[in-house]
């Protein structure tokens, strides 16, 4: 029999990435609670502040209050026409699971990955008034800024905001036992790369932006490196960023780490 490692909660659990972390941290004895639109544990709509209550109502129902792993995979793309859709999934589908699992995380000592991306430092400007607002949870003057933007302007935006999230949370985290990282992935054999990258418009932006490995990721390369980050091996990293890009953010941003 398997030796039962504890519970892990992943978001987006029903595909690419999400869906290849849940395999392998089944495989690891994990019991899993996975989170997505549909076709998981808990089916929830992480855009509106009541599906994101009713994921973590539910969540800590099921887990009885103890959480071991977190994952934070659950994301749009910026394909996706509704800027404001983008960033609400992003961002408070990340964030707001984040701090209503604390307590349950407290308890075990347990550790966090949150999927941000590579895209994250991309053309974006770490003060505007859309950082800000995600930044202090301010969602409904955060969509006023954005207002009827494209998904494109919105992406990079909501992963630079949720990379910031981690950081400003690894202090406090760190001190309660909790192992609090983040990923920055590239591109990514994903349904929603694919969506960007077979987009009319989008789809230039995509092929423009350079890859020294020369090729894209599989979903499951990026959840091996989730996996190592949830693993002992790595209970010193702390408000880590990691990129697992093929050396695109290296190529574009030499000098700044």
């Amino acid at each position: 029999m398997r030796k039962r490692m504890g519970i892990a909660v992943i978001t987006g659990a029903a595909s690419g990435i999400g869906a290849c972390v849940k395999a392998r941290l089944e495989a690891q004895g994990y019991d899993i609670i996975g989170i997505d639109l549909q076709g998981e544990t808990i089916s929830a709509d992480l855009s509106t502040t009541e599906g994101r209550q009713a994921a973590i109502t539910q969540t800590l129902e099921m887990c009885e209050g103890n959480i071991d792993r977190l994952v934070l995979a659950a994301g749009l793309g910026g394909h996706i026409e509704d800027g404001q859709l983008v960033a609400r999934v992003n961002y408070f589908g990340a964030v707001e699971l984040l701090d209503g699992f604390k307590e349950a995380l407290r308890k075990t000592q347990g550790r966090v990955v949150v999927i941000s991306s590579n895209s994250a430092q991309m053309r974006t400007d770490p003060e505007s008034d859309i950082v800000r607002c995600l930044l202090d949870g301010n969602e409904g003057q955060a969509m006023q800024y954005i207002g009827d933007s494209h998904g494109a302007l919105t992406y990079g935006v909501s992963k630079h905001a949720v990379a910031r999230a981690v950081r400003r949370r690894a202090a406090e985290w760190g001190q309660i036992g909790v192992t609090l990282n983040a990923i920055a992935p590239g591109m990514t054999e994903t349904p929603m790369f694919r969506g960007a990258a077979d987009h009319p418009v989008i789809g230039r932006s995509v092929e423009a932006i350079p890859i020294p490995k020369t090729r894209v990721a599989t979903p499951d390369e990026i959840a091996g490196v989730i996996e190592f980050m949830l693993s002992d091996t790595a209970e010193y990293m702390q408000g880590s960023i990691i990129y697992v890009d093929g050396g695109t953010d290296a190529q574009l941003r030499p000098d700044a780490f």
